[in-house]
């Protein structure tokens, strides 16, 4: 009888993980979830460049993941939400990168207002940013990796793109776009080895959301909702960002991963 495992090649899930390679472009990612998504990356072998608005704030997040990765982080500073910055920055990202395999749409900002309080300007700048952006880097870079035959777009959404909050009617509306849109774009590009999914993080320990987690009285109303009873730590979404951008996760696209303890399972 022959010998099967002599004739089967050794298979290593973590070949399969690995992002040695490739080229990650994550927008916000200076501090909170893309911070930690840049630095998963690149511990996976990939070569990162990180871009934001703060140019002082991106080089010292770069130079401290460098240092904790033991790889060369690029950064570039733009306000993607300005037109004219954007396509600079995409110019010299590709410049710099030669090229991007792995598109991580993280930028974005929020808003607590009520809606009859939340100006046409607000709700405009709140979709731009969260919403529109990640559509044009998506459409701006995915045509170079249809014709390379290998991309990887990951759209970070919000456990909030799928149920909501009152007082957070255009965060809301951005990130519930932005699961349709992750979903519309998949279609689009599953046929050319592209992949688009989304991340839906619930509360996480971010600078973003310290302001809640420091009023006992809403740190405690966000608990009670959570089955898991604790927020989650920046660092807990970077493996599952590492998944979708490997070749791992070939035949997942259009999927939205719920990063919340239960919170949505309610």
């Amino acid at each position: 009888m022959a010998d099967e495992s002599a004739e089967s090649p050794r298979y290593d899930v973590l070949d399969e993980l690995s992002l040695s390679g490739l080229h990650a472009l994550v927008t916000g990612g200076s501090r909170g979830l893309g911070r930690a998504i840049a630095r998963a990356l690149a511990a996976a072998g990939a070569t990162v460049l990180i871009g934001g608005r703060d140019r002082q704030r991106l080089e010292d997040a770069a130079r401290q993941i460098s240092q904790e990765t033991g790889t060369r982080i690029l950064a570039l500073a733009a306000d993607l939400s300005v037109d004219e910055q954007r396509d600079r920055f995409l110019s010299e990202a590709l410049r710099q990168l030669g090229r991007v395999d792995i598109l991580v749409n993280n930028a974005g900002i929020g808003l607590r207002r009520p809606a009859v309080h939340t100006s046409l300007d607000d709700w405009e700048r709140v979709l731009k940013i969260n919403l529109t952006v990640p559509f044009a880097l998506a459409t701006a870079l995915a045509p170079a990796m249809v014709s390379r035959g290998f991309g990887r777009i990951i759209n970070v959404s919000s456990a909030l793109g799928l149920i909501a909050f009152p007082g957070r009617s255009a965060y809301c509306a951005a990130k519930g776009g932005l699961i349709q849109l992750t979903k519309a774009l998949a279609l689009e590009f599953a046929e050319h080895g592209v992949t688009v999914n989304a991340l839906c993080p619930g509360p996480f320990e971010t600078e973003t959301n310290r302001p809640i987690q420091e009023d006992p009285v809403a740190y405690q109303h966000y608990l009670s909702l959570i089955p898991q009873r604790r927020w989650a730590k920046p660092e807990e979404l970077g493996p599952l960002a590492v998944y979708l951008a490997s070749r791992a996760s070939a035949f997942v696209t259009g999927a939205v991963f719920l990063i919340d303890g239960g919170w949505t399972a309610h």
